[in-house]
């Protein structure tokens, strides 16, 4: 049988004992905060399991795809060691919601696999759990298995938990022997690759509470689950899952790139790079993108295990990313996504592969340099382990890896240790540099009575009372807590309330910030005695436009989704009075007529005059199944939740911010930037109603300012030129107005007449601006954006090194400019590399320059006297030539190793 018609046979089984066939759920589970990745069937219906949900049936069979690689179940250690560990796979399984239980469940099991499947009796084992008697029992007189076969395990083996808390229950598996000569019951469970357990029949009645404890469920529920891979691979009679048809696709396509045979050392990492090519693409199809942080940074780590991996099949280019287009054709048919996301995926993994490459020989190097000196030890020190880790981005894991290949064990402790000074230090250097003070710890009285109400301000203010109130350590600030709090505290993006608190007297105190349950003022403290009444206004001229701003970001959130695709969504915002900020995965900038299209679907909504609903505290169970809604990647909800609708054919988003009431208040929105801000991820600005109108007398007033600093002769005849300034009020591009500046003093020296200068104008802007296409400043900020992307941390500064290939021309200065405009927080320094000719740049930004007394001039100076050039500049940014490439690598970890010394 073909792996299709297996998972078909099954899911028809069930489906003739009266289940339903559902769908399998995303492999990232966004409203489970418990959970990285969706690691088993079970996790989709958890809410019916404890109680607080219910379907429409009470049976149900489905293959839900399934990643184990963190958290409580993380089997990524195992893969390419053995044939039958994955970090993805498909989970087979049938449940009952409160209808069979251990008797059917154990019964149907034994039916399928020797009846429809015909294995062999005397091959198959059963194991219960040590207290089980009531499954010992089923097995023994509900079916023929050998008696002999039955064994008991404690809860290690079988007691099934799906994460640290959740449901949980005794478990039945059921074990198949691939020996020649029979296996014995110690070889159960052992972890023996010709003895392997393939289905899982868990017995749900308990829940496990933070705590520990375990507390009986309402019900008692059914949830299997069958390894896809593990009983093609028994059906299919094959060694190993690798050699059914789920896989070997995938590793003659590996064969195929790499020229290597799938035999001897080769089979571990061809296993493994087939492996990881489906974790990633089906857990970026459904989402997720790799990361330093959560489920992302367990897919960085996978994807560089299989990159590494790649390099041992003397293969040194990305390869993961040409794998997409082989999984998608052997599972499209299945899994819809994988060929809707397609080339989404193999973007995002093939920007992946690129950044670790940059990074991945001089960290071999340093593993291979270090090796060489343990002569009389077996341990590859912690120190160093943690250096490629902060340094050259290598998960601890690769490390151990490596490690283990060459006759090595990492001394994990000295490498968990030099990651808490590293965590150490940069809260120091947080708590250093931050002008904010943390009034959560203070002792404000009263502060845990105070009632947060921001939905319900108005012009005239509240009525509340002073609970106490405190001098900050901010000169001229107070600390107060009222019993009513009106001001919104700032979350979720949307920046606090601002205002005023007017005394009994008529006095009138500025509230400059607010938490939820103090806010912050600045006067006469004398006026806030305990127990005084005080009005409480909010400047909701402020709020209104901050209202506006967040309504449209819902807005401009699902029509980013509909015009670009899926794949989008927020991944950080800013909601302000003046401006909305939103962040999104996607790896193109975006077009002109994708942005006007933004717009006018944005537009359209405003116009429809769609009146804003929100719902208060719902049980999240009941929040999800409202269709299309969206939640913030990453962020842990409670059991109820706020959403806020506008349309709900169109945005549903759990959100706690404040709206307009309806969407006719917006007025208007106008997209006004667009950006890269690293690899794989876009920002957008936009204005709405009164704000477009600041923004357009901003540009105006700019016009202005280059128009009076014409020469003279131009000054009598504005009218003929204002047509070529036009264009400015379209373009997000804040560089335009220095290049009509620029250009139109270049003609001061002409006889030109007005209309002649527009029309060189014109012309020359066209000119310059395909120039500058052709010296790809886009693609030098691109490259820019992964190198800050890829770079390590220190003491929360960025440590960048690395290279940039530059086109014909120039390119130094602006590359120069581009990389100290993104260096927020760090040093760099950067070999840029163009027609066989280097120069070296160096930035430093402006708080380092200051408090750590570094110079990018006597940097890049000492730099490049190494590689036998010389050069300077600012204390900020400088530049120098170079001749001697050969040395490039070694200057740059000297760089590194030096800034780092500094910072620390």
């Amino acid at each position: 049988m073909k792996s299709g018609e297996i998972r078909d046979s099954f899911l028809k089984f069930f489906e003739g004992k009266g289940h339903k066939i559902v769908p399998s759920s995303p492999v990232v589970p966004y409203d489970d905060p418990t959970l990285l990745f969706t690691n088993a069937g079970m996790n989709q219906f958890k809410d019916v399991f404890l109680g607080r949900g219910t379907r429409e049936y009470s049976r149900a069979t489905d293959t839900q795809k399934c990643i184990r690689a963190g958290g409580k179940h993380n089997d990524l250690e195992e893969v390419g060691m053995d044939g039958f560990h994955h970090t993805f796979f498909e989970m087979l399984g049938n449940w009952s919601f409160g209808d069979y239980y251990k008797d059917e469940a154990i019964v149907w099991a034994w039916e399928l696999l020797t009846d429809i499947w015909k294995l062999p009796k005397d091959k198959l084992w059963a194991s219960v759990f040590e207290t089980d008697d009531e499954a010992f029992e089923i097995w023994k007189t509900k079916t023929d298995i050998n008696p002999n076969h039955i064994l008991r395990f404690g809860e290690k083996d079988n007691f099934w938990e799906m994460g640290d808390t959740g449901p949980c229950g005794p478990c039945s598996e059921i074990h198949i022997d691939l020996t020649k000569d029979g296996c014995r019951p110690e070889d159960i469970n052992a972890g023996l690759e010709e003895v392997i357990e393939i289905w899982n029949l868990v017995f749900i009645q308990y829940n496990r509470k933070k705590d520990g404890e375990l507390e009986l469920l309402p019900k008692k529920h059914v949830d299997t689950g069958m390894g896809f891979e593990r009983v093609v691979r028994v059906l299919q009679n094959k060694k190993s899952n690798y050699e059914t048809d789920i896989f070997f696709p995938l590793i003659e396509k590996i064969s195929s790139i790499t020229g290597k045979q799938y035999e001897g050392e080769n089979v571990s990492s061809m296993n493994a790079i087939a492996d990881h090519i489906r974790a990633l693409s089906f857990a970026i199809a459904d989402g997720a993108v790799p990361s330093n942080e959560g489920r992302g940074y367990v897919l960085r780590r996978i994807l560089r295990r299989a990159s590494r991996l790649a390099r041992k099949l003397d293969y040194n280019n990305p390869i993961l990313f040409s794998l997409v287009d082989t999984l998608s054709e052997n599972f499209g048919d299945v899994f819809p996504e994988l060929i809707q996301k397609k080339d989404f995926v193999k973007e995002i993994v093939k920007a992946e592969e690129e950044n670790f490459h940059k990074t991945l020989d001089r960290g071999i190097i340093l593993f291979n340099e270090v090796c060489s000196t343990l002569k009389d030890t077996k341990i590859f020190p912690g120190s160093e382990a943690f250096k490629l880790y902060d340094t050259f981005g290598f998960p601890l894991d690769l490390t151990e890896v490596m490690a283990r290949e060459s006759g090595f064990k990492v001394d994990t402790l000295k490498f968990e240790e030099e990651m808490e000074k590293q965590k150490a230090r940069a809260k120091s250097a947080r708590k250093e540099h931050s002008s904010e003070v943390d009034f959560t710890h203070t002792n404000l009285k009263g502060k845990d009575d105070v009632v947060y109400d921001p939905y319900n301000a108005t012009e005239d203010g509240i009525k509340a009372v002073v609970l106490d109130a405190q001098s900050s350590s901010n000169e001229g600030e107070i600390v107060v807590s009222i019993n009513k709090n009106p001001f919104y505290s700032e979350s979720g993006g949307q920046i606090s309330d601002v205002g005023k608190i007017v005394t009994h007297s008529g006095s009138a105190l500025s509230v400059i910030n607010s938490g939820k349950n103090y806010v912050i003022v600045k006067g006469d403290k004398s006026l806030l005695n305990e127990g005084s009444e005080i009005i409480a206004k909010v400047d909701m001229q402020r709020r209104d436009a901050i209202e506006r701003n967040h309504t449209a970001t819902h807005l401009v959130h699902e029509a980013l989704r509909r015009v670009l695709g899926s794949h989008v969504k927020q991944v950080g915002s800013l909601v302000s009075d003046e401006y909305l900020r939103f962040d999104f995965p996607h790896f193109h900038k975006l077009e002109s007529a994708q942005i006007k299209d933004i717009e006018e679907i944005v537009n359209g909504k405003i116009e429809e005059k769609i009146a804003v609903q929100t719902l208060e505290d719902i049980p999240i169970e009941e929040a999800n199944k409202i269709p299309n809604v969206k939640q913030l990647f990453g962020e842990k909800y409670g059991s109820k939740v706020r959403v806020v609708i506008v349309d709900e054919n169109f945005s549903a988003e759990f959100c706690g911010g404040t709206h307009v009431q309806s969407s006719e208040k917006i007025g208007l929105f106008k997209i006004t930037k667009e950006e890269s801000i690293a690899a794989g991820t876009r920002r957008i600005f936009a204005r709405t109603g009164k704000g477009i109108f600041t923004f357009l007398s901003e540009k105006i007033r700019e016009t202005e300012k280059v128009i009076s600093e014409l020469p003279e002769k131009y000054t009598g005849n504005v009218s003929a030129i204002i047509p070529g300034f036009t264009e400015l009020l379209k373009s997000s591009d804040p560089n335009d107005l220095l290049l009509v500046k620029t250009l139109l003093k270049t003609q001061e020296k002409t006889s030109m007449n007005a209309h002649e200068a527009r029309e060189k104008y014109l012309e020359d802007k066209k000119l310059l601006e395909k120039q500058m296409l052709s010296l790809g400043i886009e693609k030098i900020r691109e490259d820019i954006d992964n190198l800050i992307t890829s770079s390590p941390k220190v003491a929360d500064s960025l440590v960048v090194t690395g290279r940039l290939h530059l086109p014909k021309g120039s390119g130094i200065k602006e590359a120069g400019e581009e990389l100290r405009k993104k260096l927020t927080r760090g040093a760099a320094l950067v070999a840029a590399i163009s027609d066989e000719k280097f120069n070296l740049i160096c930035a430093v930004s402006d708080d380092l320059v200051k408090s750590k007394d570094l110079n990018a001039g006597q940097l890049v100076s000492d730099a490049a006297r190494e590689l036998g050039g010389g050069g300077g500049g600012r204390p900020n940014l400088a530049t120098a030539g170079a001749k001697d490439i050969s040395k490039l690598d070694s200057v740059l970890l000297d760089f590194s190793d030096r800034i780092k010394k500094l910072l620390t």
